[in-house]
């Protein structure tokens, strides 16, 4: 079965303060999603579909996709903020990019096959792409609506240095997502308590949070444009309002349009959320190396 690895990779990096997805952190030179990419690669993804921005184009071919063409089917999808549904014109004055919703919406003209979604500058583990590539060759053909997601325990998912987005999950019994609540300002205080600044109360350190690592079937794009078109009717005008994958996916666990497996990894994530988080990322990497489980150089 063909698999599809999608990596949203348009972010502007306004807290990093600059194109944290192709900030060298690896001992020979590599990008976090490089990483990402031979992960998926060794579990049996073979195409890979880039969301990117145009103005970086010529820089993110020459620093990962010339990389990458000898080992997998490469495709480059633009998120502009021009671009959206037929009947919808952006407003001039928008400059912040609508979401990851909208980052995939602009490639569903290029996944054709059941695809995997993730973030440019997350690690995520091997593990996860190997339980995300058996649960999505899992699917029955023609089957729509079963859906699958990476979930992380809240406490290794935060950064040392300011707060962070994270889709806190509500899983039940049998290991199925019934809803996300996206949190844009979680953070640790010097007591090692953990707590949402938005919604103002502690949350439980070993909750699971997504880190946008979703699997889907084609389907999905058809759900997705329908609840895009919805949220612009409301929120075109909006200048800094953001189309969310896990607002999609909440909304069609709460109307019985999908079911959502939760699988579970024991990773750490790390990052490059803040400038502050790349030393730790290096650092993080060199030990991965050093252990065997990524060769020095990864082409």
């Amino acid at each position: 079965m063909n698999l599809t690895l999608v990596i949203l990779a348009a972010g502007m990096g306004s807290r990093y303060g600059g194109m944290k997805q192709l900030d060298r952190l690896g001992p020979s030179g590599e990008t976090i999603m490089e990483y990402s990419i031979y992960d998926a690669l060794q579990a049996g993804f073979n195409k890979i579909v880039f969301v990117i921005r145009k103005h970086f184009e010529k820089e993110f071919h020459e620093a990962i996709v010339e990389k990458i063409i000898p080992h997998a089917e490469v495709k480059l999808a633009y998120q502009e903020t021009d671009m959206l549904p037929d009947g919808f014109i952006c407003p001039e004055e928008r400059v912040k990019p609508w979401g990851t919703g909208h980052a995939l919406w602009v490639c569903k003209q290029l996944v054709e096959e059941p695809f995997a979604v993730i973030n440019a500058d997350d690690y995520y583990g091997r593990e996860a792409f190997q339980v995300i590539a058996e649960q999505l060759r899992s699917q029955k053909t023609g089957v729509k609506g079963n859906y699958a997601m990476v979930g992380y325990h809240l406490n290794k998912t935060l950064s040392e240095h300011g707060s962070v987005s994270r889709g806190i999950c509500r899983v039940d019994a049998e290991g199925n997502l019934k809803g996300v609540t996206e949190h844009t300002a979680i953070e640790k205080n010097k007591n090692g308590r953990i707590f949402s600044n938005q919604a103002k109360y502690e949350l439980d350190k070993n909750a699971i949070v997504s880190m946008n690592f979703w699997g889907f079937t084609p389907d999905f794009f058809d759900h997705l444009e329908s609840k895009l078109e919805l949220f612009l009717k409301k929120n075109i005008h909006q200048n800094k309002s953001e189309f969310y994958i896990p607002l999609v996916v909440d909304n069609l666990i709460g109307e019985g349009m999908a079911s959502v497996k939760v699988l579970s990894s024991e990773a750490r994530w790390f990052g490059v959320t803040y400038k502050e988080d790349k030393e730790e990322a290096i650092k993080q990497l060199q030990q991965k190396v050093g252990q065997g489980i990524y060769p020095n150089k990864l082409w």
